[in-house]
């Protein structure tokens, strides 16, 4: 399995170093990971813009933490940044990402250094308004990219990094669509028409995103699933359904959002992945189309523009 998005690492750095990413009670571990048989996990640094003086400098000590993790444990895990690296990898494949474009403040110079560090994905923004563009909450929606966001869009574009819409505004998504000549994603989102919910994506969206080779990555976050705020695998099944229908088979992924989420979970951590998996076969997917959802559309992604 490839699993397009936790936030794993920036919760280790915040509870200091007496926990680690071989083995801990969160929803992402080793040895879930393990457990589960991923074959890659994209680990989100996540930056809270209104937290943090220097967003940059907060980015760095989760760059470090990230490199502690894998450095201790390099037998089980590697830092990949190409489809290449991937596939030549006999253990744990590690992207790293960037939650909240807006480190990178007007400097867009900065998106080098990123990629010199081997982040291979941004989701351009989270809940604030930053340098790039708008988030999907109110008043916000009909408000798209900035200049500057535009032009750190054709960068991505031309250096290989992929472009997350995950959070950005309405507007913002047909902004991307329309500057973007590669594929993009959302790398957690679910279906706006299953649950009603601003972070999810319409009909339209999921359409554009199929038509445009791109995916959408399955999140479990409670309130983006059910209005209830129960995560169940019954609605997690209505969501892949409907995204299926509206935008076929090989736009749909999993982001699950781990370790970014609370609430009412029916599957609680990564090693019980499975149970999602022997629904859907109940469902009547087949193996090849399970395999789609599981690995091979995120893998088309990694391929095509890493």
């Amino acid at each position: 399995m490839i699993d397009l998005h936790c936030d794993t690492i920036s919760v280790l750095e915040k509870l200091g170093n007496g926990i680690n990413l071989k083995k801990n009670n969160f929803s992402v571990d080793i040895e879930k990971l393990k457990e589960n048989g991923s074959m890659a996990q994209f680990f989100a640094l996540f930056v809270k813009l209104d937290e943090h003086e220097n967003p940059w400098n907060h980015f760095e000590n989760l760059f470090a933490r990230f490199e502690k993790e894998i450095k201790e444990n390099k037998n089980e895990i590697i830092h990949v940044r190409s489809f290449k690296e991937m596939k030549k990898n006999k253990k744990i494949s590690a992207f790293l990402t960037v939650e909240e474009g807006g480190i990178i403040g007007n400097d867009i110079e900065k998106l080098s250094e990123l990629y010199e560090l081997g982040i291979r994905l941004i989701t351009l923004t989270w809940n604030f308004k930053n340098s790039i563009g708008h988030p999907n909450l109110k008043g916000f929606h009909d408000k798209g990219l900035t200049d500057f966001g535009k032009n750190v869009v054709e960068m991505m574009n031309d250096k290989g990094i992929i472009i997350d819409v995950s959070h950005l505004s309405d507007k913002g998504f047909y902004d991307v669509n329309e500057i973007s000549k590669k594929p993009f994603i959302a790398s957690h989102s679910n279906a706006r028409e299953i649950a009603n919910n601003p972070r999810n994506l319409t009909d339209d969206m999921l359409k554009i995103l199929g038509n445009k080779g791109g995916i959408t990555g399955l999140n479990f976050c409670p309130p983006f699933i059910d209005k209830s705020n129960v995560s169940s695998i019954d609605y997690m099944i209505k969501h892949i359904n409907h995204i299926v229908n509206v935008a076929g088979i090989e736009s749909m992924a999993i982001g699950t959002d781990f370790d970014g989420i609370h609430g009412n979970l029916e599957i609680k951590d990564i090693s019980k992945m499975y149970l999602l998996k022997d629904r859907l076969m109940k469902e009547g997917y087949s193996e090849d189309k399970i395999d789609k959802i599981w690995y091979k559309n995120a893998e088309r992604i990694i391929k095509e523009i890493l």
